[in-house]
């Protein structure tokens, strides 16, 4: 199947729902009406219910719970509801996916969206797009996996889902990667074309005379997450630095793992995505 099939395929790929298109319309224009998103998101009660528990969660760190979405908005804003609202309907699209552990895959995309927010605050990037993008980065690898089980089964014994030379393999295979087909994904999903451009190139974010300081931190947040997953040590870390994306970005390993710049994700924040 071509990278074309694949994006085409309505059994890979789910339409957006009704109230997220409404929804991200309703963002991206320059003045959003607060009253119509929260009259949006609460029309959808198990989308409402995540936003909440995901805005309660232990990464912001609030010291009053937030009991409506309304509320939200006033503590927490409207960038920052948007990539909750995002991950939420994610999540409800993607539940079972053949070969895939769903709690490990939310548990390493919200440790790269916190990667993400913390290194795009390093080099000026607008830090909630950058959250969203970590969100949403490796969701290509579960639209392959509906699109394609039969080829990716041999696949993930020889390299896990989210081990670091995923796209390398995946790649060889079949000529594309989960960043093509998340870039696609994000798409058709009416995402901004800034973190479109940021999924399709986070592969190899400066090859070909291209320029994408977006996708470079989603490539160095990527990198730091899996490498957290596999486990590696220190020196793991050092003889694995992706040096060339960090030395156009302008980060040196010491910025880059910074004692782990954020809290890394928890149960009880995977649980929210990861329920069926």
């Amino acid at each position: 199947m071509t990278l074309t099939e694949l994006l085409a395929s309505k059994a890979a790929l789910p339409s957006i729902p009704k109230v997220i298109a409404l929804l991200l319309n309703e963002l991206d224009r320059d003045e959003p009406e607060l009253r119509k998103v929260s009259q949006l998101i609460n029309t959808d009660p198990v989308l409402a219910t995540r936003l909440l528990q995901l805005a309660n969660s232990a990464q912001f760190q609030l010291s009053n719970k937030i009991s409506s979405v309304s509320e939200a908005l006033a503590l927490m804003g409207l960038n920052q509801v948007k990539a909750l609202a995002t991950a939420a309907a994610i999540a409800g699209a993607f539940t079972a996916i053949p070969g895939i552990d769903m709690r490990q895959f939310w548990r390493y995309s919200l440790n790269t969206a916190k990667l993400a927010r913390a290194l795009g605050g390093m080099v000026r990037q607008s830090q909630p797009a950058a959250f969203t993008a970590g969100l949403i980065h490796a969701t290509g690898e579960l639209v392959m996996h509906l699109g394609l089980p039969d080829a990716l089964e041999p696949l993930d014994q020889q390299v896990p889902p989210l081990g670091l030379k995923r796209a390398v393999a995946e790649r060889k295979l079949l000529g594309f990667c989960y960043a093509d087909v998340g870039a696609g994904f994000a798409r058709s999903w009416r995402f901004p074309q800034p973190i479109v451009d940021a999924l399709e190139h986070q592969y190899a974010p400066f090859e070909n005379d291209v320029y994408e300081p977006m996708a470079g931190v989603l490539h160095l947040a990527a990198w730091r997450a899996r490498a957290w997953e596999a486990n590696y040590d220190e020196q793991d870390l050092i003889d694995n630095f992706p040096d060339v994306v960090a030395l156009a970005l302008g980060i040196d390993i010491d910025m880059a793992l910074q004692q782990d710049p954020i809290d890394w994700t928890t149960k009880a924040e995977v649980a929210v995505l990861a329920a069926g």
